[in-house]
């Protein structure tokens, strides 16, 4: 029995240094993040907290909403508190632009039926579930299909109009392949393309969550160069798993520095 016992034991002491290494890893990752503000609004847009991801509410005319992502929650509970705020009920969403298709993203896009679901080209399998993304963790997840429809297929520089109002889509893979950035009223939506301290430092996106890391941050560097040649309006600059910044194009600028 006392070798049984020593292996167990040895066993015992290895599941628990992977599981401090874990740990570790994810607090690196993760803290020192500038918080998510529930109910930050620039520009008419709002911030609305699900957990750890934000999402961003546009007003589209004067009953209609579109949405940057869809949240963790596959309930919607946050979208459905935020809808009834504004006295709306979930056919007053229009449109729902998905920044990437990792779940954390896309988890509430079932509960608004008359939404048309966009995305970049590349994205389109992955937000649907017949492809799976390749980062280090997510790699790990299960492949199969979210339920979820793409209706409009979105192409780097393009813009879509929807009642009037414009929406900038940008190309900037590296996080997943078809990650997107949104520029709307002013406000530069990144997804998990990049983050920002509280320290205000802009990062590019987590390497355990990101399919190419170098890739994401040469994109970041392409797209600060492009809003900056086309002297962009760009106001505030919101992140999917941290705050908004509101300094304009600057923290960007510094950061492809």
């Amino acid at each position: 029995m006392a070798p049984m016992k020593r292996i167990l034991k040895i066993g015992a002491l290895v599941v628990g240094l992977l599981v401090a290494a874990v740990v570790a890893l994810f607090a690196v990752t993760f803290l020192g993040r500038q918080s998510i503000t529930d109910g930050f609004e620039v520009n008419g847009i709002r911030i609305v907290a699900d957990g750890i991801v934000s999402i961003g509410v546009v007003p589209v005319g004067a009953d209609q909403i579109a949405l940057v992502d869809a949240g963790n929650d596959a309930g919607g509970k946050a979208i459905l508190a935020e809808l009834a705020r504004r006295q709306l009920t979930p056919d007053a969403v229009a449109a729902i632009f998905v920044t990437h298709g990792h779940g954390d993203h896309t988890g509430g896009i079932a509960m608004f039926p008359k939404a048309r679901v966009m995305a970049l080209e590349a994205e389109v399998a992955l937000v649907e579930g017949r492809e799976g993304a390749r980062g280090p963790v997510t790699r790990l997840f299960p492949v199969r299909p979210t339920g979820v429809k793409v209706a409009r297929a979105l192409h780097d520089l393009e813009t879509v109009t929807i009642d009037g109002l414009e929406i900038r889509v940008f190309a900037v893979p590296g996080h997943t392949a078809g990650s997107a950035a949104y520029l709307v009223n002013g406000v530069l939506f990144l997804g998990d393309a990049a983050d920002t301290s509280s320290a205000g430092k802009i990062s590019g996106s987590p390497w355990i969550f990101s399919d190419d890391q170098a890739q994401d941050r040469a994109s970041l560097v392409r797209l600060t160069q492009r809003l900056d040649q086309e002297h962009a309006d760009v106001k505030a600059i919101a992140f999917a798993h941290s705050g908004v910044r509101t300094e304009g194009l600057a923290p960007l600028i510094a950061f492809a520095k």
